[in-house]
């Protein structure tokens, strides 16, 4: 078998670093590089509704794009009215200090739409400008700065051990015209890197930031494929994180376990919020699960509840291994009824269905997941 050959494996070294950029193809200095840029591998990709609408230019003669950078990093800047931009130009753009290269993902009205969801008024002075559509020698040097970004993790990651910090460095980012990096990393707690950041700078000759960024975004960042079998729902296409809490574990009747309720960044998963709002509206029906059933053989308390089959089961207090599954129409008719001061024999006579608690049940029951939510 022959060796991997070497200019196969540098192709595909570049690739993957100018992958986490939107770029199918690593770009070339000196080359048209129409093709950089391709909606099947830009991560988060967003679609341009309002392409055909005109383009607004304020009254400084301003118009506003999208641009994209590493990773999920996107953010607005303003262009001058003489320049046309389109998605999938490589950019150089203002930056502190000196300037930065990054791809036009969107253009036109659509991006004043993505300044409201973020809160960003329309004029603003504080948006940062696009100076020109990247030249050979910017592209040169943005290619020679992403080659660091590898190396310059690994070794930050071995200065980090030496110097005993409780920190995990994830991931670096050269800024386009190699003055400047931004190391992020995962802690969990505060670090005192002061040490760290004299080194780096010495050994990068780089102008350095430390950015602390939580599990989930580091999992956003490091990708990889869920329990589900699909790529990480951070990973691929979600831009923004809801909190996630344990109560949309419970609303959704699942078993309280962690191993499974836990995703791999440690937290709950985010897909348990997909359908939480389903759960609470098929839950209008149902009757408060603090409420008892009274019986003439004694009073039942609530267990769990089959939503969507409309299905609650019950066990009387002195009986609490031994569930009773009731429909719903027959729990309100017998909530009705207590309430006229009528109480049926038993509950067994409503009863579809029997069940005996198991040990797992009472395990689950006993865990304590409050250190999920956030």
């Amino acid at each position: 078998m022959e060796d991997y050959p070497e200019e196969r494996r540098k192709t595909n070294h570049a690739y993957h670093q100018f992958f986490t950029r939107a770029c199918c193809h690593d770009p070339k200095p000196y080359q048209n590089n129409a093709k950089v840029f391709s909606k099947r591998c830009a991560k988060m990709d967003a679609t341009d509704w309002l392409k055909d609408y005109p383009i607004t230019i304020d009254e400084a003669g301003y118009y506003y794009v999208e641009i994209r950078f590493k990773n999920n990093r996107k953010e607005i800047f303003k262009a001058s009215s003489d320049q046309e931009y389109t998605a999938g130009d490589i950019v150089a753009v203002e930056a502190s200090p000196g300037h930065d290269i990054g791809i036009v993902s969107m253009v036109g009205e659509t991006v004043r739409l993505q300044m409201k969801r973020k809160g960003i008024k329309f004029p603003s002075d504080d948006i940062k400008k696009v100076y020109r559509k990247a030249r050979a020698t910017d592209i040169e040097k943005w290619v020679a700065a992403v080659e660091h970004e590898d190396k310059a993790t690994l070794k930050t990651r071995g200065i980090a051990e030496k110097l005993r910090l409780v920190m995990k460095v994830n991931d670096v980012e050269y800024q386009g015209d190699n003055t400047k990096a931004i190391f992020y990393y995962t802690a969990d707690e505060r670090v005192d890197f002061r040490e760290l950041i004299k080194i780096l700078a010495d050994e990068f000759r780089v102008r350095i930031e430390m950015k602390q960024i939580g599990v989930r975004q580091e999992a956003s960042r490091l990708g990889g494929i869920g329990t589900c079998g699909r790529e990480l729902c951070c990973a691929s296409w979600m831009s923004c994180f809801k909190s996630v809490g344990t109560h949309s574990a419970r609303v959704q009747q699942l078993s309280l376990n962690p191993q499974k309720l836990a995703g791999q960044c440690g937290k709950l998963k985010c897909c348990l919020n997909y359908e939480y709002a389903t759960y609470l509206d098929a839950m209008k029906g149902f009757p408060d699960v603090e409420m008892k059933l009274r019986t003439k053989k004694g009073d039942a308390v609530h267990q769990k509840t089959d939503i969507f089959r409309k299905i609650m089961w019950y066990s009387y207090q002195h009986d609490p291994n031994h569930y009773l599954a009731i429909p719903l129409e027959a729990v309100l008719n017998i909530i009705e009824n207590n309430k006229k001061g009528v109480f049926p024999e038993n509950l067994e006579d409503f009863a579809s269905k029997k069940e005996v608690k198991t040990e797992m049940d009472t395990l689950l029951t006993q865990d304590d997941l409050t250190r999920f939510d956030e």
